[in-house]
């Protein structure tokens, strides 16, 4: 992606997300990452997709930061012929985001993934229930997370210590 085309997404961005828009940059040629405030989210996030426009959904991970997990949306954009990766950060100790279902629906079951492997909530989302794991999973253990040990991890998945 040029520089000037970056800098040009990054003015239409702060000019219609102010300052929500915490970062964007350029990560090489083909990849741009935004960074946007939990606080208004969702209305962040649909000003993003116009701005990139034509786009498709090619994943969305998370990552366990310590003391918050960060949420990647990353999307294809057709229109700057690049990978737009798209970051909110939720504390660990209330991960919540509302759900962009609405607005990305194919964000539907990589939202699940992310619920049942990081335990973040996507409120608002139309089905919740397990994609990944096992139906009888403890709640509360989310295998990705740091405070989970890959022992514990392996006994779960041998069936040892989950519910009978």
């Amino acid at each position: 992606m040029a520089r000037r085309e970056l800098e040009a997404l990054r003015e239409r961005l702060k000019g219609t997300i102010g300052d929500r828009l915490i970062s964007a940059r350029a990560e090489g040629d083909r990849r741009v990452t935004i960074e946007l405030a939990r606080d208004g989210f969702k209305d962040s996030f649909a000003r993003v997709l116009e701005a990139i426009g034509e786009h498709y959904v090619s994943a969305i991970t998370g990552v366990d930061c310590g003391d918050s997990i960060e949420v990647i949306y990353h999307l294809w954009s057709f229109d700057l012929r690049a990978e737009v990766s798209v970051k909110v950060r939720v504390p660990m100790d209330e991960p919540r985001l509302p759900t962009v279902c609405d607005v990305l629906p194919g964000a539907v079951l990589y939202e699940r993934e992310v619920h049942d492997l990081l335990g973040v909530t996507f409120e608002g989302h139309p089905n919740l229930k397990r994609l990944v794991l096992p139906e009888d999973w403890p709640e509360g253990v989310y295998p990705l997370r740091k405070n989970v040990s890959l022992s514990k991890v392996r006994k779960l998945m041998l069936g040892e210590g989950r519910s009978a």
